[in-house]
C-alpha cells in the first residue's frame, strides 16, 4: 500500500478517496473493504468522484471501473478533458453497443447461481478474479436496476456483487443516478456509506448522509468540477481548530487612537471598522497591519471591491508603505471576486493563510463584499463560524463595514452582525464652519475599558491624524453638530 492511497493521522489506515478535502469529511478517508454508494442526479460529477478514487490508488496497479453506460473509449476521453489519467485503471465496458438496438436478448444480470452461466456475469467474475482489484466502482448501479426483472432479483444481485468485490479484498464505490422515478433507498440501505452530490442554484454541494464505524463532518460542502477532477471544500469547523496565543495589545501606531483604545486591538479578537464610503476604514484598518509588519508580522487583505494597485496607490499618498510590505512578504493583498467562490471555498483560503503561511491579521473588505459569495445563504452563521476559527487560532480579524448613510441616525451595521465584534470602530462624517470633516469614536471593547469620548478624524500624506476628544461640540452622531456654548432650543411646551 502506497502512502498516497492511504490516510494518517486520526484515521490511519483509512483509503483515501483522491479528494483531500472528501477526506476531511470523511475523518481521513473510508474505511477499506466496504462498499460506498455516490448518489446525485446527471452532471454532479459521480464517475469524476469516482475516477478521483480509482486513481488515488494507482500505484497499487488493482483499480477496476466497471462501466455500464459509458463506453471505455468514452471514460478515457472525458477523464483526459478533466486531467484525471486513468492509465493505470483498467476498464471493463459493459456499455450496451451498437448490436444492442438490433438484438432481442434480455440480460438477466446476475443472480450467484447463474455465474457460470451468463456471458455478461462471466466477464465481471473473470476480471475479479484475475486483477483482484484494491479498488473498485460500478457505474452505474441503476443500469442494473433496469436489467433486473423485478426489485427483489435487483437488490439480490446488488448485494451479491458487494459482498463478492469486498470478499476479494476491494473498497467499492457504487454510484447511483437518484430520481424519484428510480429511488435507491435498497442500495444506501445495503452500502456502508452515502454521499450525495447536488447541483443547484447555490452551486455544487456534497455530503455524507451514512458512515458505518464512523463519525463525519455532517452538513453540505461546496464542491467544484475543475482540472484534476472533483474537488472539495469542507465547511469549517471552528472548534477543531485551536492554538494558545498570549493575551496582548496591538498598536496602530497613531498615538491618539492608542490612547482612545488604551493601547490598541488585543490579539486574536475581532474588531468591525464601521463607516459611510470614504471615512477611511480601509486606511485605518491597514495602519495596524503597517505596525504588524514592524513586528516582523505578516498580515493578509481579501479585498472584495478594489484592486491591488489602487489600494498601493492609495496608500503611498497618505505614508502607508504597501508597496514595500508586500515585496518584503508581510503583506498580501487578495484581490477575490465574491462570485467566483462559496463560503467553504474562501475559508479555505483563509485557513490556508493561516495555517501555511503563518498570517497573524487578517482583514475582510468589506462585509458587503463577502456576502455575495453566500449567494442568499445566511450570512451571519458563515461570518460566525469564520470569525470563530480566526479568533481560535489566535488571528486578529478585521472586518470592514459600510454603512450607507452618510450623516443622519447613526447606525453601526445594516447587517446584524456587531454582536460578532470584541471592538467596533465608528467613523462618522460631520458638517462643521462649511466643512465636511470625520469623526472617530469606539463604541465598545470587550477585553477592556477605553475612551468613550470622539474625536476628529484626518488622513493626510503624512498619514492618519487623531486629535483631541471633541469636547465642546454635540451631536456629532447626527452629523450636524453644534458648538456646546450654542443656546438649546427648549422642548414644544415650554
Amino acid at each position: 500500500m502506497t502512502s498516497a492511497s492511504r490516510v494518517a493521522g486520526n484515521g490511519a489506515g483509512r483509503l483515501s478517496t483522491g479528494v483531500t478535502g472528501l477526506d476531511a469529511v470523511l475523518r481521513e478517508g473510508l474505511i477499506p473493504g466496504r462498499a460506498y454508494l455516490v448518489r446525485g442526479g446527471p452532471g454532479t460529477g459521480k464517475t469524476t468522484l469516482g475516477l478521483n478514487f480509482l486513481t488515488a490508488g494507482r500505484n497499487e496497479g488493482r483499480s477496476l471501473l466497471v462501466t455500464l453506460s459509458q463506453t471505455e473509449s468514452q471514460v478515457r476521453e472525458n477523464a483526459a478533458a478533466v486531467g484525471i489519467d486513468i492509465g493505470g485503471v483498467e476498464v471493463l465496458d459493459l456499455a450496451p453497443t451498437e448490436e444492442a438496438f438490433t438484438e432481442v436478448d434480455t440480460y438477466d444480470i446476475f443472480s450467484p447461481g447463474d455465474v457460470e452461466r451468463k456471458p455478461i456475469t462471466q466477464r465481471i467474475m473473470q476480471t475479479i478474479d484475475r486483477l483482484k482489484p484494491e479498488r473498485a466502482c460500478v457505474d452505474s448501479v441503476t443500469l442494473l436496476r433496469y436489467l433486473s426483472p423485478d426489485a427483489h432479483q435487483f437488490r439480490r444481485q446488488t448485494m451479491a456483487l458487494a459482498r463478492y468485490l469486498t470478499g476479494q479484498g476491494a473498497t467499492v464505490l457504487f454510484t447511483s443516478e437518484a430520481s424519484p422515478e428510480a429511488p435507491d433507498d435498497d442500495v444506501q440501505f445495503l452500502c456502508d456509506g452515502v454521499i450525495n452530490l447536488e447541483d443547484s442554484q447555490n452551486g455544487r454541494t456534497i455530503s455524507v448522509s451514512k458512515f458505518r464505524g464512523s463519525d463525519f463532518l455532517e452538513g453540505a460542502h461546496s464542491l467544484r468540477i475543475a482540472r484534476g477532477g472533483v474537488r472539495v471544500a469542507n465547511r469549517l469547523p471552528p472548534v477543531a481548530h485551536q492554538r494558545e496565543v498570549a493575551f496582548e495589545s496591538l498598536a496602530s501606531g497613531i498615538p491618539e487612537l492608542d490612547e482612545h483604545l488604551r493601547g490598541g486591538i488585543e490579539r486574536g479578537t475581532v474588531t468591525i471598522i464601521t463607516g459611510p464610503s470614504g471615512a477611511g476604514k480601509t486606511s485605518l484598518g491597514l495602519q495596524f497591519m503597517k505596525e504588524a509588519a514592524g513586528r516582523g508580522e505578516r498580515s493578509v487583505v481579501y479585498s472584495f471591491e478594489e484592486n491591488r494597485s489602487t489600494i498601493v496607490q492609495r496608500c503611498a499618498a497618505i505614508n502607508i508603505p504597501i508597496a514595500a510590505m508586500t515585496k518584503t512578504g508581510k503583506l498580501s493583498i487578495v484581490e477575490t471576486e465574491p462570485l467566483q467562490y462559496t463560503p467553504d471555498e474562501f475559508a479555505l483560503q483563509v485557513r490556508q493563510e493561516v495555517e501555511d503561511r503563518d498570517a497573524k491579521i487578517v482583514m475582510l473588505d468589506s462585509i458587503l463584499g463577502y456576502q455575495l459569495s453566500l449567494r442568499n445563504r445566511d450570512l451571519e452563521r458563515h461570518l460566525h463560524g469564520l470569525c470563530r476559527y480566526l479568533r481560535n487560532m489566535g488571528i486578529t480579524t478585521i472586518l470592514i463595514n459600510e454603512v450607507e448613510a452618510i450623516t443622519g441616525d447613526f447606525l453601526v451595521t445594516e447587517h446584524r452582525i456587531s454582536h460578532l465584534a470584541d471592538t467596533v470602530i465608528f467613523l462618522r462624517y460631520l458638517e462643521l464652519d462649511g466643512e465636511i470633516r470625520r469623526a472617530i469614536g469606539v463604541l465598545k471593547k470587550r477585553t477592556g475599558s477605553f475612551d468613550k469620548s470622539l474625536r476628529e478624524l484626518e488622513i493626510t500624506r503624512y498619514g492618519i491624524k487623531v486629535g483631541a476628544p471633541l469636547t465642546a461640540l454635540r451631536g456629532i452622531l447626527s452629523g450636524s453638530p453644534v458648538s456646546d456654548a450654542a443656546p438649546r432650543t427648549p422642548p414644544t411646551g415650554q
